[in-house]
């Protein structure tokens, strides 16, 4: 069953509306049109943290690990990446009022004190070390149970993930307002490695864990034939497949447009003799 949390509910309408409205303004004034898959893509991504969030994932997520999981893949690995890949900030400035996109602008400029904070936290050591310690450290048994015995805290760990995520993906996508200019293919696909490989570590110790972790799903109301030690394994496999999977994708195509890159460059010219 769907949940009814207007505190997550309405952000996410209040989101998909300024990227429709923005989208439609922009697409308007724009000399050329801007391409519909950008608004699917952004709805997509926050139609991800409503499955996360709102769907029966999170009413599971309290009694079965892999649950869980998932919940935490799709704010990290589908969401982030599929907001950034939207490119929204132009879209949601002219859903804007023109004073607020005025102003939203100004904070963005070139010297402004948010732009360079969001700069360094996008700095690529920043935002690979920011993920790596929000995954490790929110999934410490003490952290863990903490948050599923708290609401409040248990909404906190989802934001922090969330904007791990955002940070991680964000020098690989590159979005307005572009603050790292052009990153070397090469380099951002040492960085995605690291990540995966990080996360894949995480996953496999939590696979092959002789022992339950987290004594919350010791007690908690079985929702299948899995044992809580067989649950655990499974969150873990999906922790380093489904999140290794997205992260390889990822990978590829940054490989796939080096290669495309330097064939580019080494290819004659038309004029060449």
């Amino acid at each position: 069953m769907w949940g009814w949390r207007p505190e997550i509910l309405f952000p996410l309408l209040l989101g998909g509306s300024a990227c429709t409205i923005g989208w439609w303004r922009l697409s308007r004034r724009s000399p050329q049109p801007v391409p519909l898959r950008r608004l699917a893509v952004a709805l997509g991504g926050l139609t991800s943290i409503a499955v996360a969030l709102l769907s029966p994932v999170d009413t599971l997520a309290h009694a079965l690990f892999w649950a869980h999981m998932v919940q935490h893949m799709l704010l990290m690995m589908v969401a982030a990446p599929l907001l950034l890949l939207a490119d929204p900030l132009a879209v949601v400035l002219w859903a804007l009022p023109r004073n607020a996109r005025v102003r939203v602008g100004r904070l963005l400029a070139a010297g402004a004190l948010p732009r360079r904070i969001w700069q360094a936290l996008t700095w690529m050591p920043v935002a690979w070390v920011t993920y790596a310690l929000t995954l490790w450290l929110w999934h410490l048994p003490s952290a863990y149970e903490a948050a599923l015995r708290d609401r409040l805290l248990h909404d906190l760990e989802h934001l922090a993930f969330f904007w791990a995520g955002v940070l991680f993906w964000w020098p690989i996508i590159n979005p307005a307002p572009h603050l790292w200019g052009r990153v070397p293919h090469a380099l951002r696909v040492v960085y995605l490695v690291l990540g995966a490989f990080q996360q894949a570590l995480l996953g496999l110790l939590l696979t092959l864990s002789p022992r339950v972790l987290y004594p919350s799903y010791l007690i908690a109301p079985r929702a299948g034939e899995w044992s809580p030690l067989e649950d655990q394994a499974w969150g873990g496999v999906v922790m380093w497949g489904l999140g290794g999977a997205i992260e390889m994708v990822g990978v590829l195509l940054l490989l796939f447009r080096l290669l495309s890159v330097q064939d580019a460059e080494t290819s004659p010219s038309p004029s060449s003799p």
